[in-house]
């Protein structure tokens, strides 16, 4: 009953996102500049994911039919599901993005009103948004309705003979249908913008003196679309991902636990501790909902924060109370496991630790990376000093911001794991992504209002436009921090409840799941985890810069052309956009599969310990990694634009201040934007690629 209950919210969900859809397209463009720059940003980004998805269904056909042959027979198609799923909700996502940030300048421009303009905003993010949370539940909904979740069963592959538990391995492979897509998308989407942005950088504050967003920088539109593609569609795709990983987890370990205390545990509390994480789910995905619809009905504000920062504060209140109700339904009446240690409640204090920590680790990042607070402002304050003390002063603002967030998920996993065991541990995984529809709709406003005004000052719209706009824009910066730090943080915990749900994959009935950190095996996966992050990273650091280079100098050839700088030529902007495409989408093969051949290598020679070692490895460097990286460049990024508001006298656009800033800008940019949110994907997706083969790769071993 409880899951036609979460998927009747799923289908009112889907149905309020195509009203917003609809509402969205009604909207006028604006004048025949802005339609045509509209026009130009949306079939770009359309060409870019058309092209993108060629390589990334070959790779998806692939990986299905390899499982369905040696692993499992249905575990193919629902890897296919998975890959559905994350593209639908990515693609939905980047279309309504590509329409609403034309209208959001129109707005601005037609009613000059600040609370108008962030309503249509809202309305746009809340599409890429509630759709992330709605595609997620409808895959996992639909796979419990047509297998269920029975820890007993046994299958296998078509030409394979290796048993495994077949609801578990369709579970485990949807959520690796979701990691191959977002690792996909966070790549190429990443190197994809990034390279635009700071060739475009470049060339307007650098080498030419020229607006940010000057309609004669050909690069500007391929930025423009970048803001798509990564910013909605890869961001999309990559919270899709952990929300997915983090309710598989909780089936999983459910699955563990019962398997070790089945004995004494009835059938009714088995079928309770798999049927709460897709309650939850549910809850969250309803008060998103009710977050989102009562935020759009608010009177407009002057304050563009109000209608986010009441949705979110009113999404996340909502599921404390509706999970409480569900823990309470579910877990009062049945026989508890031993460390349940405070009976029903405790699964629900452990889904709240991570609802909790989620909105700390919000707040956190917001410190380190807005302007109204100290840190950002120290560092657009040493601007005058030079390049070299503004990246330096950066680097020492992202060392410092690991810390909070990374005791906040420490002593969260803590306290939940003393709370409800393993099994809560996941729950605080969970938890914290609960609400995600909202957090993604916030996130996306921030592309969006960052394309309006793009579009205000490439089509030369009235100075009070461009303020509104900027206002938004200063906003929406903050927000994706925060977007990013929370998908760091989500990425952190979702992997700790990846790593437990391997142990138990791998360990037999009735034994404890335990991973040895003293063994040497361990170690040396350890070691070597570690050290494959900052190849990682190396390896997208170098695409980037690769293919900025390129496209800053296809840049200048084109603004050499006679009228192109006097702005009587238009530049050729399909050239440069074809520029970074074809950059990107050849860059993205190679890093994207590492993820999934390094456990397969890793466990096929030197067995499961030693892939737990590397898992674990990453997984602390990775995360630490990601913050520093999101929160520095993050801090860069508003100094930058802190210097530009004119917030430090003397020091305005042009000045050397200005220009070391915008230094600073492009060294944050490949960090936060490519490398810090592929390395929450790139640990997720090994957890998840771990746990599918964690019961062949125990059996087979080439050095014992």
């Amino acid at each position: 009953m409880g899951v036609y209950i979460v998927l009747g919210v799923v289908l009112i969900t889907m149905t309020y996102i195509f009203f917003n859809y609809y509402k969205i397209k009604r909207l006028e463009e604006g004048n025949e500049e802005m339609q045509e720059m509209a026009q130009i940003i949306r079939d770009g980004s359309n060409t870019f994911l058309k092209t993108e998805y060629k390589a990334i269904v070959v790779v998806v056909l692939l990986l299905a039919l390899i499982l369905s042959l040696f692993v499992e027979k249905s575990s193919g198609l629902t890897l296919l599901i998975g890959a559905a799923m994350s593209s639908s909700a990515c693609i939905i996502g980047m279309k309504s993005a590509t329409y609403a940030n034309v209208r959001t300048a129109n707005t601005a421009k037609k009613t000059l009103s600040v609370g108008e303009t962030v309503r249509v905003a809202l309305r746009g993010g809340s599409i890429s948004g509630l759709s992330v949370q709605a595609f997620g539940v409808l895959g996992v909904v639909l796979i419990v309705m047509i297998g269920g979740v029975d820890p007993n069963v046994t299958g296998t592959g078509f030409l394979a003979n290796l048993t495994c538990n077949p609801d578990v391995m369709r579970i485990s492979t949807y959520s690796l249908g979701c990691s191959v897509v977002a690792m996909f998308n966070r790549v190429a989407g990443g190197n994809y913008t990034k390279a635009a942005d700071i060739s475009s950088d470049i060339l307007a504050k650098i080498r030419h003196d020229l607006p940010e967003d000057d309609s004669r920088i050909p690069n500007v539109v391929a930025d423009f679309i970048g803001d798509n593609v990564n910013d909605i569609a890869g961001n999309c795709s990559d919270l899709l991902e952990s929300f997915v990983a983090t309710i598989s987890a909780t089936i999983m370990i459910a699955v563990t636990i019962y398997g070790g205390a089945s004995s004494i545990i009835t059938e009714a509390t088995f079928q309770a501790t798999t049927l709460y994480p897709i309650l939850l789910a549910g809850a969250g995905l309803l008060s998103c909902f009710f977050g989102i619809a009562i935020s759009l009905r608010m009177k407009p504000s002057n304050n563009p924060s109000r209608a986010l920062d009441f949705s979110n504060w009113l999404a996340a209140g909502l599921t404390v109370i509706l999970s409480c109700g569900i823990a309470y339904f579910l877990f009062k009446d049945v026989a508890l496991y031993d460390n349940f240690k405070l009976g029903w409640v405790s699964p629900w204090l452990s889904s709240v630790m991570g609802i909790i920590s989620g909105i700390a680790i919000g707040i956190i990042t917001e410190y380190y990376t807005s302007t109204d607070y100290k840190p950002t402002r120290e560092l657009a304050e040493i601007a005058h000093e030079g390049e070299a003390f503004i990246v330096t002063k950066g680097d020492a603002i992202g060392s410092r911001s690991t810390l909070l967030p990374i005791l906040i998920i420490g002593i969260s996993l803590f306290i939940s794991g003393k709370l409800t065991g393993t099994y809560g541990v996941a729950l605080s995984s969970l938890g914290m992504l609960s609400f995600v529809g909202v957090t993604v709709s916030i996130d996306a406003f921030g592309p969006i209002a960052d394309n309006a005004g793009g579009i205000a000052e490439s089509c030369h719209l009235q100075e009070e436009v461009r303020t509104i706009t900027d206002k938004l824009d200063a906003v929406g910066n903050t927000t994706a921090a925060i977007g990013k730090g929370f998908a760091i943080g989500s990425a952190a915990f979702a992997t700790v409840s990846l790593i437990v749900a391997y142990v138990g994959n791998y360990t037999a009935v009735g034994e404890e799941p335990v991973l040895n950190i003293a063994s040497f095996v361990v170690i040396a996966g350890g070691i070597i985890g570690g050290a494959l992050i900052e190849y990682f990273a190396a390896i997208l650091t170098d695409n980037t810069i690769e293919s900025a280079r390129m496209m800053a100098d296809e840049g200048d050839a084109q603004m050499s052309v006679p009228g192109v700088l006097e702005g009587t030529v238009k530049p050729d902007y399909n050239k440069a956009i074809h520029t970074a495409a074809k950059q990107a989408l050849r860059k993205m093969l190679m890093p994207s599969l590492l993820a999934v051949v390094i456990p397969v290598v890793g466990g096929f020679l030197f067995g499961v310990e030693f892939v737990g070692g590397i898992l674990i490895g990453a997984t602390i460097v990775a995360i630490t990694r990601a913050i520093f990286m999101g929160n520095s460049g993050g801090a860069f990024d508003n100094a930058k634009k802190y210097i530009e508001a004119g917030s430090i006298p003397g020091q305005g656009i042009g000045s050397p201040a200005h220009k070391a800033s915008v230094i600073g800008d492009t060294v944050g940019d490949t960090r936060k934007d490519v490398v810090g949110v592929a390395l929450d994907i790139f640990i997720k997706t090994m957890s998840t690629v771990a746990n599918v083969l964690a019961p062949i790769i125990s059996r087979f071993t080439l050095i014992k």
